[in-house]
């Protein structure tokens, strides 16, 4: 028993990712705005990210990474009775998220709700899913980020521009004999919740990089070493780091704090960007293709972003 003991447990069963295919160079930003491929890779370590097509809404996106997921669970969609979407970018809140997903994968009356803590969404959800299965409210959980940031981007802002992606990725949690998702170690910072923002309706997404940086690079290794405790694994005795791919000196930097010297470290934002809820799921789902993480391998999962909202917990790999 990896992490801890406890009366019923859950797992992660499998991960699943999908990203639109409009590819996204430097170049072909630098084309049109005052910038280029080393300022941008200097500053935020992004080659290229994705675009989602006008037609192509964030449900598609779930659906998508979702039917992977499930796929790859080996369970069927009558398995599941409860779905949750993390989104912050969805554009129309009414109906949910989760009941439209739910209803396109074929999953008859499930629980379905949708959940806003931006960045660090997909670990909240994570959260919400492993304690449902835990207290006997759900026995197999559909869990997806999905994020279309390009609606509320300015396409003219250099500074959120060349930062922001479009993707989405899942994982199915289900009942298990010994726990493999870690307790969370999760929190708020309301006082900087301004640094990162859309005013209102008419309004595109505001950061002030700065103050986000050094927040992120100062507060949340130890929140990050928390989540290892709580779960009973020293960081030196992991195998995988997955942080939010807000920016890759934040990954780094984080990285370098936590003492994780054996871990495999998530770069994804290199060829994906930064695609909020939806950026640990799917770094993690091609982590699993690549072959860089393995079976049983303890990762740590670390989200964090607008609101300012943070989360953290221990899983093993599927």
């Amino acid at each position: 028993m990896r992490l801890g003991q406890g009366a019923p447990a859950a797992r992660v069963l499998a991960f699943g990712g999908y990203q639109p295919a409009q590819v996204v160079t430097n170049d072909d930003l630098a084309a049109r705005l005052d910038t280029s491929d080393e300022w941008i890779q200097s500053r935020v370590g992004i080659k290229e990210r994705r675009v989602a097509g006008p037609e192509e809404s964030e449900i598609d996106l779930a659906v998508q990474a979702g039917g992977k997921a499930l796929a790859a669970s080996g369970l069927s969609s009558d398995d599941i009775d409860l779905v949750i979407v993390a989104t912050c970018t969805i554009e129309a809140p009414i109906p949910n998220a989760a009941g439209r997903v739910a209803h396109r994968l074929g999953i008859t009356a499930p629980g379905a709700y949708d959940l806003n803590a931006a960045c660090a969404g997909f670990c909240y959800a994570l959260a919400a899913a492993s304690d449902a299965v835990r207290s006997g409210s759900a026995t197999n959980v559909l869990v997806v980020g999905s994020e279309k940031l390009t609606q509320w981007v300015d396409r003219d802002d250099r500074s959120t521009a060349v930062i922001f992606a479009d993707g989405a990725g899942a994982a199915v949690v289900g009942p298990s004999d010994r726990p493999g998702i870690g307790p969370v170690a999760w929190g708020s910072a309301g006082d900087k919740a301004e640094a990162i923002m859309v005013k209102d309706r008419r309004s595109f997404l505001y950061q002030e990089g700065q103050t986000v940086f050094r927040w992120a690079t100062t507060a949340l290794h130890p929140v990050a070493k928390l989540a290892c405790e709580r779960a009973g694994v020293d960081p030196a005795d992991l195998d995988a780091f997955v942080p939010h791919q807000a920016n890759l000196r934040i990954v780094e930097a984080i990285a370098r704090k936590l003492g994780a010297d054996k871990a495999v470290v998530a770069r994804d934002i290199v060829l994906a960007g930064n695609t909020s809820a939806a950026s640990i799921p799917l770094a993690l789902s091609r982590m699993i293709e690549r072959g860089e993480v393995r079976s049983g391998d303890l990762a740590l999962l670390l989200g964090f972003g607008a609101g300012l909202t943070y989360a953290s917990q221990v899983i093993e790999i599927p």
